[in-house]
């Protein structure tokens, strides 16, 4: 199956000023990251802070980002939650708009069995259109979605790609074995690209590519042609600030990064709020070590 994209794509944070999402800033957003390099964007994934908004807010989001890509890339929506009918219904309203796909995080809280996510993925699979991508984050829902699932989900083809964020290396490998190229894999972790694309992924979905777009762009780029050193070293030049980015829950520390380098506000919703004072120092040094101009 052709991949989704390959490279960067951007899990892109969702600005707000006064409470309201900042429609404006999602446009330069946008523009920075294609002038960047980047390969697809991803609007309304987790990093994007959907469960604190309404539908309708949304699809604001999505609609925004698809007239500013305006198709020069692949636009994916989250559409994921813990309660299988609302994926459905999040999926249907961006239907026919533009979407190359919907991102589905696996359930959370509520959890499962792997049948029931088997049965939570065939549902939406048989009730939406939008091709699927998997995306697995045990350590924000507490489920790890296993190879024997992947392979009954990859023999209906509307799954094309699954991004990966667990630290289970193994585990990662026996579910890249048992798909056998059916899904593209990404990483979902900003730390373990090089490692992931090492084992066949064809990119990443990332949060740092929010704050620099061009060095993951390149790093990703870098191993997909051949240059391994070069991207390897990228990585390992990058993990300073990559932990300074998620020293708090994630957007927490990107906005504030982002709000430092005068690309939006670092308004973030509650249950979230704003870095703490020690957390911002380090984020701020870890920037200006990185070559990051701030304000």
């Amino acid at each position: 199956m052709p991949a989704l994209f390959q490279g960067s794509a951007v899990a892109l944070v969702t600005p707000f000023v006064n409470g309201k999402v900042d429609t404006a800033a999602i446009e330069r957003l946008v523009e920075r990251q294609l002038t960047a390099g980047t390969a697809a964007i991803v609007a309304c994934g987790t990093t994007g802070e959907p469960t604190t908004m309404n539908a309708e807010e949304r699809e604001l989001v999505v609609r925004t980002v698809l007239k500013a890509v305006n198709g020069r890339v692949p636009v994916v929506a989250g559409t994921g939650t813990n309660c299988t009918q609302n994926v459905i219904d999040t999926a249907k309203r961006y239907e026919g708009i533009g979407c190359a796909a919907q991102l589905v995080v696996t359930p959370y809280y509520n959890k499962t069995s792997p049948e029931g996510l088997y049965r939570h993925f065939m549902a939406i699979a048989e009730n939406t259109s939008l091709p699927i991508v998997i995306y697995n984050v045990p350590s924000r829902t507490a489920m790890d979605i296993g190879p024997e699932t992947l392979d009954r989900l990859a023999d209906t083809g509307r799954f094309i790609a699954l991004k990966e964020s667990s630290y289970n290396v193994p585990f990662v490998m026996e579910k890249i074995r048992v798909l056998r190229g059916r899904m593209s894999v990404y990483s979902g972790n900003d730390d373990m690209v090089v490692p992931m694309m090492a084992l066949g992924a064809q990119g990443v979905i990332s949060v740092v590519a929010n704050v620099l777009p061009e060095a993951m762009a390149q790093m990703a780029n870098g191993y997909l042609s051949g240059n391994h050193a070069a991207a390897l070293e990228s990585q390992l030049s990058l993990m300073p600030l990559i932990r300074a980015l998620f020293a708090e829950v994630n957007p927490i520390p990107c906005k504030a990064a982002m709000e430092m380098m005068g690309l939006c506000s670092g308004e973030v919703r509650l249950p979230l709020i704003p870095i703490g004072e020690e957390n911002r120092k380090k984020l701020r040094e870890a920037l200006e070590d990185a070559g990051v101009s701030l304000r």
